[in-house]
């Protein structure tokens, strides 16, 4: 009889119990692998490849059910099960909230709420508001950061940080400092924006956890695991003036272990075009390919295994409009012309062990074969890098060790080059995060290297963060940071135009001293408004600062250790508001004073705004399927490099603004169609001036007459007293222009 009566309990609980099935989408485009659950409860369940999900033998009753997905937010829902229950449909969005988790900080994966060391993170999403070919343009919208152009005719450039010039910038890829030096200039190109995971930025000093070239902050570039990048994608974008760019990706299961992720981006500008009428092209003309390919393997016990590598290519020149391959090197027609070959590999293996150790390692060959006018610099450069790391946590202690060795090769024709430059680095590290309490934690960090031209580098660092309450983060950060300068990978200016570069002294090595304080504020109103408030105040100190002096003599490009001291000071402030699903708007400014102290006399830095704002405003109708996005930024005046007191070229830049709006169309089935107005105000550095380009009448400087001194004379030919220079620059020379692109995504 008891047999029976547990059998008929059984039989009942089965005719009772129902099962739920729905489906998972992101902008109506089905989403794999989501985690699909009934809170506070052991039922779950993970969509299949068609973002399909069942939970079965459930209960009737009313159940939370939740969606969840690394890089979207999380969507909860009230459901009553029945004998007839509906579908649950869940579209989840790609999140920018607080919430993320983040590396960069600190070398380990944390919640960014709970990282001691304050890293501004940025999703696919928020460079999808204002498409551009490379990172590098992307990278205009955030606040505090501005890339840089460093000449008119080749357009290259570098990325500022807080003020400081683009060689105290550290960028990584997955973690991997294998961006630096002669790279710099490319290693945000080439890498398609759909491959991205995420973008942190740390502001201020990490020199004890990635070394000597992390001084003023440093971007980490962290691209998709493969497991979670879809299974096909595409993006193509054209403009009015005809530039073309495309990435083309896909991932697949190789066997029963590895997961390979392949993407490719090739760009092509090929329209000289002369807006200004100087006979110079306004853009540089390039010719760009890269392909990425990312491999995960699957070990025992979840232990990781990961190898990528690029390859990159592209051929650039800027020059007189006339200009063609035949006149390289030569001196009759003048252009610059870039040749770039470069790969990388980069890996981390997990050790099998019973203790957490990875050895990380990255591998980088860098070809230029470039001309300047009739200057020609070829340039080789190899960089291999290798780290282990022990992560170990204790009960209030979690602590990070690690061993690092960074190789770095480097060759060129130039007479600074006599012999390659060949330095192998070792490095040892230790930080420690330390749990005071449920409120506070603090971060002591120190870094050890050993460089046989400058002897023992000690960096250390200290973060503390205090959270008096779930929405209320205060941190405060100070940290030394050590730079050894090579000014020929650096400083575009040394190869271009027609100033002599003056080496005064042997360069010693440039250090500094940082403090930063920041606080961080979540607001949630009674109408479901959430306002996001982050302000940081910031000051750093050099010494042995090596900043080129443009002033002393207009003909020559003078570098020196400061006899004296360089300060940087700032004030930065984010404001993010999520008002509801339509609208989200985003805004924030940076108030800097970035000067130098020599001899008792200060001086503002060159080619360096006091102010500088930035917005993105988006608006999405979904009845339309249509999304509105305005994004834009706004620079105060910069010092420029004049050619003397006869230069009719103002001083001082004015304010400026770029700015874009947006429509992007997402009712079709994993389609996007987008397009909209780049430079919305048309704006252009040559208003106001005169001309941009000194003497472009004349790039060889063949009219210019010089006295015993080695100074220019005014002429009739030349009554500025000018010599050719094309390094007064401080923004793109792009108008106003037309976007169309599409985009497919299949998963």
């Amino acid at each position: 009889m008891k047999y029976l009566s547990n059998l008929l309990y059984f039989i009942t609980l089965i005719s009772s119990a129902q099962q739920i099935t729905g489906r998972v989408t992101s902008s109506n485009t089905s989403l794999p692998y989501v985690n699909v659950y009934l809170k506070n409860t052991t039922k779950g369940s993970v969509t299949d490849e068609n973002g399909t999900f069942k939970i079965t033998n459930i209960d009737h009753g009313t159940y939370t059910i939740v969606a969840s997905f690394t890089g979207y937010k999380k969507i909860e829902k009230k459901i009553n099960v029945t004998d007839a229950t509906s579908p649950v449909h869940f579209d989840l969005e790609e999140s920018e909230s607080l919430d993320e988790i983040i590396i960069t900080g600190t070398l380990k994966a944390v919640s960014r709420l709970e990282s001691p060391v304050p890293v501004e993170v940025y999703s696919p999403a928020f460079f999808k508001r204002n498409p551009t070919p490379n990172i590098f343009e992307a990278l205009q919208n955030v606040n505090g950061v501005r890339p840089q152009l460093n000449c008119n005719l080749c357009n290259t450039g570098d990325i500022h940080i807080n003020g400081l010039e683009g060689p105290y910038t550290l960028v990584l890829i997955d973690g991997m400092p294998i961006v630096s030096g002669l790279s710099t200039v490319y290693g945000l190109s080439g890498i398609p924006t759909s491959l991205i995971e995420q973008v942190e930025i740390v502001k201020g000093p990490a020199s004890s956890l990635y070394g000597s070239e992390a001084v003023g902050g440093l971007i980490n570039i962290i691209t998709k695991l493969p497991e979670n990048a879809p299974l096909f994608f595409a993006d193509a974008f054209t403009s009015g003036w005809g530039e073309v760019n495309v990435d083309l990706g896909f991932k697949a299961q190789v066997g029963k272990k590895a997961t390979v992720l392949m993407g490719t981006n090739y760009f092509n500008y090929s329209n000289p075009i002369d807006n200004n009428k100087d006979n110079f092209t306004d853009v540089t003309l390039q010719d760009r390919v890269s392909i990425f390919q990312k491999w995960n393997f699957k070990r025992a016990n979840n232990r990781l295994f990961s190898l990528a590598g690029r390859y990159f290519y592209e051929d650039r020149w800027g020059g007189e409009m006339h200009w063609n391959k035949s006149h390289r090197g030569g001196d009759e027609v003048y252009g610059e012309s870039i040749y770039t070959s470069r790969y990388e590999v980069i890996g981390n293996y997990q050790l099998p062990v019973h203790e957490n150790i990875n050895f990380q390692f990255s591998y980088s060959d860098h070809d230029q074969n470039s001309f300047y006018g009739d200057t020609p610099y070829m340039a080789k450069q190899r960089i291999a890098f290798g780290q282990f790391l022990w992560d170990k946590s204790l009960k209030n202690n979690d602590l990070l060790l690690g061993i690092a060795t960074r190789y770095n090769y480097y060759d060129d024709n130039t007479p600074a080059t006599l012999h390659p430059d060949e330095i192998t680095i070792p490095s040892v590290f230790v930080q420690d995060e330390i749990t005071l309490s449920k409120k506070q934690r603090v971060l002591l960090g120190a870094r050890y290297d050993y460089d046989k031209r400058h002897g023992s580098i000690f960096t250390p660092r200290i973060a503390y963060r205090y959270k008096p309450t779930d929405d209320d983060i205060i941190r405060l950060n100070a940290g030394t940071g050590f730079r050894v300068v090579n000014l020929f990978t650096e400083e575009h200016a040394v190869l271009t135009g027609a100033r002599d570069v003056i080496i005064e002294e042997e360069l010693e090595p440039e250090q500094s001293y940082n403090v930063t304080l920041n606080y961080l504020k979540k607001l949630y109103t009674n109408h479901g408004h959430l306002f996001t408030f982050d302000a940081s105040v910031w000051y750093t100190y050099f010494t042995n600062a090596i900043i080129p002096d443009y002033d002393s003599n207009p003909n020559q490009i003078i570098y020196s250790n400061l006899n004296g001291n360089s300060i940087t000071k700032g004030l930065s402030v984010n404001v993010d508001g999520v008002f509801n699903s339509n609208f989200k708007a985003s805004m924030g400014a940076t108030f800097q004073d970035v000067s130098q102290n020599e001899g008792g006399t200060k001086s503002r830095q060159i080619l360096t705004e006091r102010f500088t704002g930035v917005w993105s405003l988006s608006y999405k109708n979904y009845p339309s399927h249509i999304t509105i996005d305005y994004t834009g930024n706004i620079y105060g005046p910069m010092r420029l490099p004049t050619l003397g007191p006869l230069d009719p070229r103002s001083n001082y830049s004015p304010t400026w603004s770029i700015q874009n709006i947006q429509f992007t169309y997402n009712g079709l089935r994993n389609f996007e169609i987008y397009g909209g107005i780049k430079n919305l105000l048309h704006w252009t550095p040559n208003k106001g001036n005169p001309f941009i380009i000194a003497r472009a009448n004349d790039p060889f400087d063949k009219d210019v007459t010089f006295d015993a001194q080695g100074d220019v004379v005014a002429t009739p030919n030349n009554p500025y007293a000018l010599t050719f220079d094309p390094s007064y620059v401080y923004g793109p020379n792009q108008g106003r222009r037309l976007f169309f692109g599409l985009r497919y995504t299949l998963h």
